[in-house]
């Protein structure tokens, strides 16, 4: 395999007035007062790249640097000349390393170099072994590129590509773009949370919206209020026919005042409460004890269901989050140092939890190892079948098998009753790297725990390439 030549030249002193600056990677050079008062102070120490055309000195590689001793008055400065051609793509290729080797590009520019890089003709694999980036991230970066919404704001914002990457989804929806910016540069450990919330949401939205249209087609008055209309309406629910049944939707599907409120929950499923204007006249009675209980809710009430609204819908948004992250901690080469102890503390700590998934096929941990979900349901191992195929996966697989059993007895009571089981639970989970939301939080506070996350101690980049199944 051959191997690209060092490119060969001399330093030579040059007036950084008389250099011209080559097309960058970078579309901008900030020059901070201090990197300019630093230049006037000491000079240019590092040389510059640069390649001669004709008589014009033109530097690839060094732009902030060539500006900067222009604005701080230096005479000369050192500048590596090499021999090299006007090839687009091998210019790019090497502001960008130099860049990396340097003040890192942020993510705008890296993405619009990659855009570039394509535009002359280079692939993806190619790009990322050029300029040692994974493949994952090129396509990312191009997906951004190719977004003015996203490019935009990765360049204003100095968002990372995920983040602009995932505004790509939700094109259509500014409110939305504009929430998710905000949590960015202001809380960006909770970006990810943010983010499914308001997919969720969205996928709710159009759920309420879908039913609503249903029943407006079949002469329904849609109420906004929930449940309680001030007597205006009568629930169906708290009344009877003549014969003495209970009313249904079907009782009133042609009545005069029929009316309905349609409410997504949290599980993102519709739930419809069906009501009339005028029972009576539609030939209905009150149910015997209908009346208890049905009175207007107090403001405490009001709140109090507000709450468990909002948190049971925070749930299962940060439901969706944690169990992606559980899957890629599982697809990594290696665990946390410490995985291996833990797994041995939830075998005796989380014992019953454990034992009850495993014994119903503990569907979870195929999930988490992306195997098919279905297969305990036909008698199938397909667990026991990856660790026979790959018996050097053992400890991925125990974990998975653990990791699948806690998580399959979590659900929106956890945070409404959370035990120290589950303290224990989210506060590993919270020390092996994953940011708990608000709603996960409640769980080990609750418990006297505070879950403090250690980003500190953990590598966002260290060790996530996917683990190689051979």
């Amino acid at each position: 395999m051959s191997t690209p030549t060092a490119l060969r030249g001399t330093i030579e002193y040059l007036n950084p007035n008389t250099l011209a600056i080559e097309e960058n990677v970078r579309p901008s050079a900030p020059l901070t007062k201090e990197f300019v008062q630093s230049i006037r102070e000491n000079g240019v120490l590092t040389p510059v790249l640069a390649r001669r055309r004709g008589e014009q000195v033109i530097v690839r590689a060094g732009q902030r640097r060539t500006l900067a001793a222009i604005e701080a008055g230096v005479e000369a400065i050192p500048v590596y000349v090499v021999d090299a051609n006007d090839a687009t793509a091998e210019r790019i290729i090497q502001q960008m390393v130099e860049n990396d080797h340097r003040e890192s590009l942020n993510a705008a520019d890296r993405a619009a170099a990659f855009q570039q890089l394509v535009f002359e003709g280079l692939g993806v694999a190619t790009i990322a072994k050029r300029t040692g980036t994974k493949q994952a991230e090129v396509k990312t970066g191009l997906a951004v590129a190719d977004n003015p919404a996203a490019a935009s704001a990765a360049q204003q914002h100095a968002l990372t590509l995920d983040q602009a990457a995932m505004l790509i989804e939700f094109d259509d929806d500014p409110d939305a773009r504009e929430k998710l910016i905000e949590v960015a540069t202001t809380d960006p450990a909770q970006f990810a949370h943010a983010a499914q919330r308001v997919r969720d949401e969205k996928a709710r939205a159009k759920a309420k919206a879908d039913a609503e249209a249903d029943l407006t087609a079949r002469g329904f008055t849609i109420l906004e209020k929930d449940y309680f209309y001030d007597g205006e309406y009568t629930r169906i629910s708290e009344l009877i026919t003549a014969e003495g049944e209970r009313v249904t939707a079907d009782d009133i599907a042609d009545a005069d005042g029929r009316a309905a409120s349609v409410w997504a929950g949290w599980d993102g499923g519709v739930q419809v409460t069906y009501l009339i204007a005028d029972p009576k006249a539609a030939g209905f009675k009150k149910g015997s004890g209908s009346g208890s209980g049905n009175g207007p809710l107090t403001d405490e009430q009001k709140e109090e269901r507000r709450t468990l609204i909002a948190n049971s819908k925070a749930w299962a948004s940060a439901e969706t989050v944690r169990r992606e992250w559980l899957a890629t901690l599982l697809s990594r080469k290696t665990l946390p140092k410490d995985a291996a102890a833990w797994v041995a503390r939830a075998l005796t700590f989380h014992r019953h939890t454990i034992g009850a998934a495993i014994s119903a096929g503990n569907v979870l941990a195929h999930d988490l190892l992306c195997l098919d979900p279905s297969a305990p349901y036909s008698g199938q191992d397909n667990i026991a079948d990856l660790l026979a195929q790959h018996p050097t996966r053992a400890q991925h697989v125990t974990l998975a098998i653990i990791l699948g059993g806690i998580e399959s007895a979590t659900s929106r009571e956890t945070w409404r009753r959370p035990t120290g089981r589950d303290a224990d639970y989210f506060a590993m989970l919270s020390d092996w790297g994953y940011t708990l939301s608000d709603v996960e939080r409640i769980v080990v506070k609750a418990n006297g725990r505070d879950a403090v996350e250690a980003v500190e101690s953990v590598d966002p980049e260290g060790d996530v390439e996917q683990a190689s199944i051979e």
